[in-house]
């Protein structure tokens, strides 16, 4: 109870640090933005009668319609669509728990991102590394055009659909630490993640300055900013928190297939808003990127069904789910730069790579609860560099041409980008999780553990069948009484 007390007051005081920047700075007139502006060339200079060469900012209905859907479908994406898709691969004990992590997250980076995320990863630059604290609690980020980013979308549009992407990274991370962290200690690392890792990574992806932006590193939808950095925190997560216990000895088969399958529905027609609303315009690179998303999804679910058909002698549903998945991941840094044809290449290797990522991790001896590195991870990683092979300035002559297209030095980008958002993530979750553990806590103890984080982590059970609370078959008041009932019967195997 200390802890999670000392665990509060830290976000309180962030919260009143955010209060007084917003107190102690002038309120600029309604409609104004508060990012600086180029000095007028003074008169007589050459710049001087040039008209401007960009046209005018102005919000478009159509566009501003679309990017308001893109970003309802990805915030599906992650409450309803990962959470049931998560919710389902769990044991029956931890499905409310798995299904309150995406829940939540939605509530607590919602808040987060008005209050400084948003400032943080998009903001006026700071070195090319981060946002300045310019546009803290939104100021400035009013209804008009923000020409950086779109001309044609009022900014507080494009802050929406981006909020969208810093809720569903971290709800990613959640899958591989399922059924064992504390709840407390989940909420801060959320929070303390989401503003450390992601919100600098974000802003040098696609800030206006970012360094990886200037360097030319193509990340059209999330490959570094949302799948990397997951899935490689979420390697440092199994390693650092540790196994459930009983992996390896107990069966910890998914208890609702079914609810999983759903859930990786959702996700994919979530994702055409993921990926095809990051043109930020309805137009035509909205319409390819629509066609690469579905393509490469299609694809790897074919090759990951495929590959398990010929490795285990038959093809299962959650393989099909999984490879889709993995498909989505793979072709959202590619999706607004690579043909169809190139998608179908993609989306099949990371079918049958991801798969092979899964599979090896019991040889490698970590416990992945949900595969989040093997999906995420590797599919991101392999969507990263796969863009720095098959971009191409025919379909987005914003971007720029890969390897297969005459310019290996785009290659060479792309695993710069990635070996950077390695580190960052790996070195930042590292840290985070100790300060974590030091101030709440990491995991469950393990007579929670046993029980399962429903009842321990919230006093709830998914499931109640014939008058019964909880996994064991014991009534609802605690803990103490589904631990004494399965002292003395076999453990339900799922």
């Amino acid at each position: 109870m200390k802890r999670l007390t000392l665990a509060l007051a830290t976000l309180l005081v962030l919260s009143a640090t955010t209060f007084v920047a917003i107190a102690q700075q002038p309120t600029p007139p309604a409609g104004m933005s508060t990012a600086p502006t180029a000095p007028a060339p003074p008169a007589g200079a050459p710049g001087a009668l040039a008209p401007a060469a960009a046209p005018a900012s102005k919000i478009d209905k159509g566009d501003t319609a679309w990017m308001l859907t893109s970003s309802v479908l990805v915030l599906m994406m992650t409450a309803p669509g990962l959470a049931l898709f998560y919710g389902g691969m769990v044991r029956q004990k931890n499905a409310l728990g798995t299904l309150m992590h995406s829940f939540i997250i939605a509530a607590l980076i919602s808040v987060q991102w008005v209050l400084w995320g948003y400032s943080l990863a998009f903001g006026p630059d700071k070195g090319g590394i981060i946002g300045g604290l310019d546009w803290i609690g939104l100021r400035g980020v009013g209804l008009e055009p923000f020409d950086a980013y779109s001309k044609t979308i009022p900014h507080q549009a494009f802050m929406l659909f981006q909020m969208m992407f810093a809720i569903i990274t971290p709800a990613l991370i959640t899958g591989t630490f399922a059924e064992r962290k504390k709840f407390s200690g989940f909420l801060l690392f959320t929070l303390l993640w989401a503003t450390l890792v992601y919100d600098p990574l974000a802003h040098w992806v696609w800030g206006d300055g970012g360094w990886l932006k200037k360097l030319g590193a193509l990340d059209f939808a999330g490959g570094t900013v949302v799948h990397i950095s997951s899935g490689v925190s979420a390697l440092v997560c199994a390693l650092m928190i540790g196994k459930r216990r009983g992996y390896g000895q107990q069966p910890m088969q998914p208890h609702n297939l079914p609810m999983t399958v759903m859930g990786a529905a959702l996700l994919w027609v979530g994702w055409f808003g993921f990926n095809a609303g990051s043109a930020l315009e309805a137009n035509g690179l909205a319409v390819s990127a629509f066609t690469a998303t579905n393509t490469g999804a299609a694809a790897a679910a074919l090759g990951w069904m495929f590959t398990e058909w010929m490795s285990r002698g038959k093809p299962t549903v959650l393989g099909a789910a999984s490879g889709a998945v993995a498909g989505l991941v793979a072709i959202t840094p590619a999706s607004g730069y690579v043909t169809p044809m190139a998608s179908v290449i993609i989306g099949a290797v990371a079918g049958a790579l991801c798969y092979a990522a899964c599979n090896i991790k019991t040889k490698l001896g970590y416990d992945d609860s949900l595969d989040v590195v093997g999906v995420h991870g590797v599919g991101g990683t392999w969507g990263a560099l796969a863009t720095g092979l098959f971009a191409t300035k025919a379909v987005n002559d914003g971007g720029g041409d890969g390897l297969f297209y005459g310019n290996p030095g785009q290659l060479w980008i792309q695993i710069v980008a990635v070996v950077s958002t390695y580190v960052l993530a790996i070195v930042m979750t590292a840290i985070i999780l100790k300060v974590v553990d030091a101030i709440v806590g990491l995991r469950v103890t393990a007579e929670d553990e046993a029980v399962g984080l429903d009842l321990s982590q919230h006093s709830e059970t998914a499931y109640a069948a014939g008058g019964g609370y909880g996994e064991f078959g014991a009534q609802a008041g605690g803990a103490a009484e589904p631990v004494r009932g399965a002292e003395g019967k076999a453990r339900v195997a799922h």
